[in-house]
């Protein structure tokens, strides 16, 4: 049987790409922090489902919360990076990149104790502008990525990359494992995230069991966030962020735990691991 790459994005509530507009990063430390509570509530559910997963973490959460990242890594989970403040990867250029990689390496292996080789970029956000990104990653020696949504979206994309997992440069083993896919009346959507939140969990149930049965692991990916439904409202964001970001949140932690129980998961390097194997 497959195994398929449970993941979650560990940034807090005001971190979020929907709110980036409207929440200013200096304001960030004034805000109440939740993060440390929601992922202990991850760890929880994944425990209680007896699986491991990676957990992709801002280096600004490492930072602020290391005995967090501690735990996650004594349960046996894996800890990779997903930036230090969730910038857009194509609001950078390649130096400034490579400087925000540094920069969260070091605090989530401080924290963790771990070693990092495995990053996700905020909001899938390799695209057609950073045609560099993944040398750079090569480069600093990450062996895997998970940072694109192979669909077209207002926020992210890249509708004409492979579905399953590939080598994006000739001469380096590092591996791109793009986000499952799952069609919804002939829509493409991540099967991850608010769409598996927000839609029928069959809906993924679906595009994981057709990679599967193609061969390949799914990527699916969520955020604590999404199990915390008292969290504090961000009135003056755009309607529809609010709709996409506060929808069924109180549904997130049920559907969840099902997903666990129906399929095979487990941590993302071991699933790449799995892969390189047979990738040319």
């Amino acid at each position: 049987m497959v195994v398929n790459a449970l993941s979650v994005d560990i940034e807090d509530w005001f971190q979020v790409g929907a709110f980036e507009t409207v929440i200013a990063r200096e304001d960030w430390p004034a805000l109440e922090d939740r993060v440390e509570a929601n992922t202990d509530a991850v760890l929880e559910l994944f425990d209680e489902g007896g699986v491991k997963g990676t957990f992709f973490t801002l280096g600004w959460v490492a930072d602020r919360h290391p005995a967090l990242l501690r735990r996650i890594a004594d349960a046996g989970h894996e800890i990779a990076s997903h930036g230090w403040d969730h910038q857009r990867v194509f609001t950078m250029g390649p130096e400034q990149f490579r400087s925000d990689l540094a920069r969260s390496r070091a605090a989530l292996e401080d924290a963790s104790g771990t070693k990092v080789v495995g990053y996700r970029a905020p909001s899938f956000s390799f695209d057609a502008r950073t045609p560099w990104a993944h040398q750079v990653l090569a480069e600093e020696g990450y062996g895997y990525s998970s940072s694109i949504a192979p669909i077209r979206h207002d926020h992210y994309g890249v509708p004409d990359a492979p579905r399953a997992a590939w080598r994006p440069l000739p001469d380096s083993p590092l591996i791109e494992l793009p986000v499952t896919i799952a069609t919804l009346l002939g829509r493409e959507v991540t099967a991850g995230g608010g769409f598996f939140r927000l839609l029928p969990a069959g809906i993924t149930d679906r595009a994981v069991r057709a990679a599967n049965a193609a061969g390949n692991p799914a990527i699916f990916y969520f955020h604590p966030w999404e199990i915390d439904p008292d969290q504090p409202r961000v009135h003056a964001a755009p309607l529809k962020s609010k709709l996409r970001h506060y929808a069924r949140l109180g549904a997130m932690r049920g559907k969840i735990a099902g997903l666990i129980a129906r399929h095979r998961w487990g941590r993302t390097d071991g699933v790449v691991a799995a892969l390189a194997r047979g990738l040319a």
